[in-house]
């Protein structure tokens, strides 16, 4: 290689620096996301917000769809007042929103600070991308970015890790880690990065208009965005309760029509206001690849919010108790610590709780709540148990220590993290084999592959080795992400207008929007209805998968319709 190769080839500085960030940050974020759905739901009595599943959903979809669509804006002005600037202002924010998290217990007040993280984390996004795009050239561009997802998924693998050690202390110590990494970003932020400096890299000059006209071109124009924002707004308010699904639908039905019916009477082809023009979409077919991802996505997020709840309620771990113990019993204080403090004083009000008689609902309600203490007794075990800490026959204390030491639970968390971990280990490898393959085929059978781990996750309460059933479907889940994930970018370059390729990269975030709100909204439905109060949590996965099946012949339907209209607009 010449000297003048290796020259181009070479990272700018800011693109060491702005991985560096990207580790922290993940940390940050991993290590609380990835446990906020048992941090909600967890008691308060245990440091928990004691939310019902429903709330969390509607936390969990609409705070991350918010901070998937606030970069168009925060992008740009990004471009306009400086990267390092930005920089400041996102960890200014956020290191403070994280250590509040742990300190307000209300839950709109918890809303507001998730909201503020989610705002940090928007101003951040788009510039440590940005930084390095502009950091990298044509020459080096490929392996710029796959350093960069490798750093985001070693920040994703770590943050759990550590964030699932500390909150054997308290659900504070979490927090305060959060903010802590977040606290770190300062030094190269202040120190090291330099704005203006970049390694050929082109700026991005668009203003805050120039971004809304390319709204309107890649998404739809303002009427379009009147009808479906408000709608979306519906949703939201639906599923936290503030009306019935059913008054929504009849609502949204009728903001439909009225919709339709102004675009009849009032709007006219060659008008330029906004609200005198129809209801009209940008790019039809990259807006249709985008609805149809969102279902990807939508189940993608399923392993952070829904999977950890799932394992800590009805998969029993101690399968891989005792395989830990057999080979690493050190090991097993890391991966299955139980806080006895905590659970002997919980035991004697839940042994009040079920009385002498007890039926079948009340023992599996109990259940559910024992299980936030990382122990899974057996139930006769549990009844048994509880009746003779009533009885006085044992104290707290000992029936404390003995569920601990025969019924501890792996952390959730430590098996979703594995996710992680594979990605780490074998993307490289896996999009090295897979990129003699175009992206749709590839993708559909990521997504396929992603679904089947869905199902394997479904199982797994009913095996009898359930910790590995689910560690297995982990796996698979995995596996599927590795070969669909980096695939759907991919094929929006088949499918965008020539040189606007890079444009419409940048409106692909709304699929990861919408899929992480209908992520939480479905998740908080399809957990209170089908796996707790129908203690059917198989129906909640065919649910899942179901819709992983629905996406990928969608897929298959858009890229056939797609090659039909490109021959015949060959043959026209």
């Amino acid at each position: 290689m010449t000297t003048a190769a290796r020259k181009r080839s070479a990272f700018h500085a800011n693109f060491y620096v702005a991985n560096t960030m990207e580790i922290f940050e993940r940390l940050a974020w991993y290590g609380f996301f990835t446990l906020s759905s048992l941090y909600m739901t967890s008691p308060v009595t245990q440091g928990g917000l004691g939310l019902n599943d429903q709330e969390r959903g509607f936390l969990q979809g609409m705070i991350p769809f918010l901070l998937y669509l606030l970069p168009v804006i925060t992008g740009a002005l990004a471009d306009r007042y400086g990267y390092r600037r930005m920089f400041l202002i996102a960890f200014s924010i956020m290191c403070p929103s994280y250590f509040l998290l742990g300190q307000v217990h209300g839950f709109w007040s918890f809303f507001a600070v998730f909201l503020a993280v989610a705002v940090g984390a928007a101003c951040f996004k788009p510039v440590v991308v940005g930084t390095i795009g502009r950091t990298t050239d044509d020459s080096n561009r490929g392996l710029g970015f796959g350093v960069f997802y490798t750093m985001v998924n070693v920040g994703g693998f770590l943050g759990p890790l550590v964030a699932g050690y500390v909150r054997a202390v308290s659900w504070d110590t979490v927090f305060m880690m959060s903010s802590f990494w977040i606290l770190l970003n300062f030094l190269p932020a202040i120190f090291l990065y330099k704005d203006g400096e970049h390694h050929d890299g082109i700026a991005d000059s668009r203003g805050l208009k120039q971004v809304l006209l390319e709204t309107q071109e890649v998404l739809g124009n303002g009427r379009l965005a009147l009808l479906v924002i408000p709608a979306i707004l519906g949703v939201m308010i639906a599923a936290k309760g503030g009306i019935s699904y059913k008054s929504y639908f009849l609502i949204l039905l009728c903001w439909t029509g009225l919709n339709l019916l102004w675009s009849t009477l009032l709007s006219s082809p060659d008008q330029t206001v906004w609200y005198r023009q129809g209801i009209r979409l940008g790019n039809t077919r990259f807006v249709i690849y985008l609805l149809i991802m969102t279902g990807f996505w939508t189940i993608y997020n399923q392993l952070f919010i829904t999977l950890p709840l799932y394992i800590r309620d009805f998969v029993d771990t101690s399968d891989l108790v005792t395989l830990i113990a057999d080979h690493s019993p050190s090991l097993l204080n890391f991966l299955a610590a139980v806080n006895t403090e905590q659970l002997s004083t919980i035991l004697p009000k839940l042994a009040t709780k079920l009385g002498t008689h007890a039926d079948m609902p009340m023992l599996e309600n109990i259940r559910l709540e024992l299980v936030n203490y990382k122990v899974m007794p057996p139930m006769e075990t549990m009844q048994a148990g509880l009746h003779a800490l009533q009885e006085g026959q044992v104290s707290a204390s000992q029936l404390a220590q003995s569920w601990a030491k025969s019924y501890r639970q792996v952390n959730p968390e430590y098996i979703v993290n594995l996710d992680f971990g594979a990605v780490v280990l074998l993307q490289i490898a896996i999009s090295t084999y897979l990129q003699r393959w175009q992206a749709l085929p590839v993708l559909v059978a990521g997504t396929l592959v992603l679904s089947a781990g869905l199902w394997m996750a479904g199982f797994s309460h009913a095996l009898l080795f359930g910790g590995l059933g689910v560690t297995m479907a982990v796996f698979v889940f995995a596996l599927g992400e590795m070969i669909a994930s980096p695939k759907s970018q991919e094929y929006v370059a088949a499918i965008a207008p020539q040189r606007k390729t890079a444009m419409f990269m940048g409106y692909y975030f709304v699929s990861m929007a919408l899929g992480n709100l209908f992520a939480g909204l479905l998740s908080g439905w399809s957990y209170t209805v089908l796996a707790r109060e129908m203690h059917q949590p198989m129906l909640m996965w065919s649910l899942f998968g179901g819709i992983g099946v629905l996406t990928s012949t969608a897929l298959l339907v858009f890229n056939l319709r797609l090659k039909s209209s490109q021959m015949l607009a060959m043959t026209a």
